[in-house]
């Protein structure tokens, strides 16, 4: 599994979102990047952790950052996601996991004793040039925001 580290270049991608649109990380050059990678489209955890985002869309805007979430479930399911909780942001389908292991979240988890392959929940924050400013491993998903800009007010 890739081990990406702060300071490091983050790996391009291009991935299509809810609404069909191709979205490259090229595409945002110049802005801040909030790269969330969540296990599965209207789960309880990554519910809250969108709408938690959405709830702070315009101190994201204010502040200069994109927000793109990702996940393996397909454009329809992000759709209907995106739709039922208002999410102003691009949802990018990785069904194919490329991104996933690209930024290396695709890997083993365990629950209830049991291991399996998934989704390690996991936020980028990928600077004007590319390069991964900061990575939280330990998400707070329902205080996701705070979390993210508690690193900069420090």
């Amino acid at each position: 599994m890739i081990q990406l580290k702060e300071g490091m270049r983050a790996p391009g991608f291009e991935g299509i979102d809810q609404n069909g649109k191709t979205i490259k990380l090229s595409d945002f050059t110049g802005k801040k990047v909030v790269l969330y990678f969540y296990p599965k489209d209207n789960t309880p955890g990554c519910t809250a952790e969108a709408c938690n985002l959405r709830d702070n869309w315009d101190s994201f805007i204010n502040k200069g950052f994109v927000v793109l979430g990702v996940s393996p479930d397909n454009e329809k399911s992000h759709n209907g996601f995106a739709g039922k909780y208002s999410l102003p942001f691009p949802l990018i389908a990785d069904t194919s996991k490329k991104i996933l292991n690209d930024y290396g979240v695709w890997g083993e988890k365990k629950m209830y004793g049991r291991s399996y392959l998934g989704v390690i929940r996991t936020t980028f924050i990928i600077d004007e040039k590319g390069i991964i400013e900061k990575i939280i491993a330990k998400v707070a998903t329902g205080a996701h925001t705070k979390q993210i800009f508690d690193l900069y007010n420090q």
